[in-house]
């Protein structure tokens, strides 16, 4: 009898948690890195019109206003809204495609081609950024929407690529056989088998993807040429310290515009395994 007391007690240990040093060591470091997005937070909301101050002066949504209204942040809102569902969409069509077309076999050069998917994503984003406008130029191709919508979607691919990929290799190829064998073509097959297997993390994928576009700026300084998205008008905003309210806005406006994406793509997929590709797309945007 005292040996099962004995045997229960690690159990019971394991159950209880990790102690309050390292919760609290947890919290810090949590509250470390989301600070700044804070203090953001409350200055677009603070009375005083070109400098920081504490405490604040006052409460009020001003600014909100005054953002709406200029034409150029305007414009830069909606170019980055089309370039992100631009690049969202090719690369949910060629990720999917790739997933379906690597997933089932084993050959010679699958891990090249899988590698090829990844080190647009992996890279630093100046060496990628460099790369496409040499590739730009060797084309003749000239810089602007077009090629930051190309730039975008190659590191966007590899997030819809694992993630689809990742359902793939759970979808049981049992269900794709079936439906051969009742006489459905691969379209049918495709349509009523496996997109509904699928579409919960190709449309994960796609959310990662579009936050990721959305406020991307290292590659798009290299091959935007006269553009200006909204993370490149952020940039140029640093040397206006008069637009620092209506600076603090909009980027409290572009977090938000990419941590509800993501969180999105959490609830899509939390059932299952976790978001593939959320890692690299953290990583990503955090640089």
């Amino acid at each position: 009898m005292n040996a099962g007391v004995e045997s229960r007690k690690p159990d019971r240990r394991a159950r209880s948690g990790a102690g309050w040093g390292l919760k609290l060591a947890a919290w810090g470091g949590l509250f470390f890195m989301h600070a700044p997005i804070l203090v953001i937070c409350m200055y677009a909301f603070n009375t005083e019109q070109s400098a920081f101050s504490f405490p604040l002066q006052g409460f009020t949504l001003e600014w909100f206003g005054a953002a709406w209204a200029r034409e150029d942040v305007r414009a830069s809102i909606w170019l980055s809204l089309k370039i992100a569902s631009l690049a969202t969409l090719i690369a949910m069509i060629l990720g999917t495609l790739a997933a379906a077309a690597l997933y089932r076999r084993q050959f010679f050069g699958k891990e090249g081609i899988t590698l090829l998917f990844i080190l647009p994503i992996a890279l630093p984003g100046i060496v990628t950024g460099i790369a496409l406008l040499s590739a730009f130029k060797l084309v003749g191709m000239q810089s602007g929407v077009l090629t930051i919508v190309i730039g975008h979607a190659t590191f966007c691919i590899v997030v819809v690529y694992n993630n689809v990929i990742a359902r793939f290799r759970r979808t049981s190829q049992s269900l794709v056989e079936a439906s051969m064998d009742l006489g459905a073509d691969p379209f049918q097959t495709f349509r009523y088998v496996i997109l509904p297997n699928i579409a919960t993390a190709l449309l994960a994928g796609g959310m990662l993807a579009f936050a990721l576009s959305f406020d991307e700026i290292i590659v798009t300084t290299f091959t935007a040429g006269t553009e200006r998205t909204l993370p490149i008008w952020l940039l140029n905003q640093l040397s206006k310290p008069r637009d620092t309210p209506i600076t603090n806005v909009v980027a409290m406006g572009v977090m938000l515009v990419t941590m509800l994406p993501i969180l999105g793509a959490y609830y899509l997929t939390r059932d299952t395994d976790s978001v593939a590709g959320s890692g690299i797309a953290a990583t990503r945007a955090s640089r």
